[in-house]
């Protein structure tokens, strides 16, 4: 059974950083792809940034771009979000997100439809 726990979030003012954990768990996710995805009560989920080992390719959306860094450690089969100069539209619950299936599809667009999610984490950035 796949787990996904993150950590890491927490209370920032702006211009601050974060750093996102997720460790996964039930399976091997080397070709998975793993992302992370943000939602605000009443509002649609939002795909931040996507990372497919298999291309070594990493997808922000661009209301991130230039200030997140998504990357992975497939030893420890953990996914990171290193966040830069945040900003208070940046406060969300950011979830963790993986799929067996989209490999070639492995965009930030896609990360909120991916099969597995953990239960999240808040970040909250204050002006």
């Amino acid at each position: 059974q796949v787990q996904l726990v993150e950590s890491g979030g927490g209370s920032v003012q702006a211009g601050g950083s974060l750093r996102l954990s997720c460790v996964a768990s039930g399976d091997k996710f080397d070709t998975w792809c793993m992302g992370w995805f943000r939602q605000v009560p009443g509002k649609e989920r939002e795909g931040v940034a996507a990372h497919y080992s298999g291309f070594e390719r990493a997808d922000y959306a661009d209301s991130v771009q230039g200030r997140f860094t998504i990357s992975r450690n497939s030893a420890k089969n953990t996914l990171y979000l290193q966040m830069e100069n945040l900003k208070p539209e940046d406060t969300a619950t950011y979830y963790c997100a993986v799929d067996p299936t989209r490999r070639a599809t492995c965009t930030a667009l896609v990360v909120g439809e991916l099969r597995f999610r953990g239960q999240g984490t808040q970040v909250t950035v204050s002006s």
